[in-house]
């Protein structure tokens, strides 16, 4: 068994957004699967980027925007956005409120270096 509470999960701060890293590549023997709870403030957004691994969103309060390729979607607490590997994504937070959401990706990717070293490095 492998758990995190929130609270001692890693976490990546940018303005307007706190990623909450509960599971990512090394966490487990096997690396299927890595799982963030994002919060963004209202009027920020998360910016461009792209990764192998295919993502889920799933909004768990708040409402907002998100830009998958050339597709843009409003979204709300229930809906579940499905990102295709490699397709460049971003969302940001349109309503008065934080917007939560839970990011799932498959497989298991290094979500710390993502914001580190990569495409989400300030």
């Amino acid at each position: 068994m492998f758990k995190r509470s929130l609270a001692e999960s890693p976490k990546r701060i940018r303005p307007g957004l706190v990623s909450h890293i509960l599971l990512q590549s090394g966490d487990t023997p096997t690396d299927n699967l890595s799982v963030a709870r994002v919060e963004v403030e209202p009027g920020s957004y998360q910016q461009p980027h792209h990764h192998v691994p295919e993502q889920a969103y799933i909004i768990v309060s708040g409402n907002g925007r998100i830009q998958v390729g050339s597709e843009i979607a409003d979204v709300q607490v229930g809906d579940l956005l499905y990102i295709p590997s490699n397709v460049e994504h971003a969302v940001e937070s349109a309503g008065p409120e934080k917007l939560v959401y839970i990011s799932v990706t498959v497989p298991a990717f290094d979500i710390e270096a993502l914001y580190d070293t990569g495409q989400l490095e300030r």
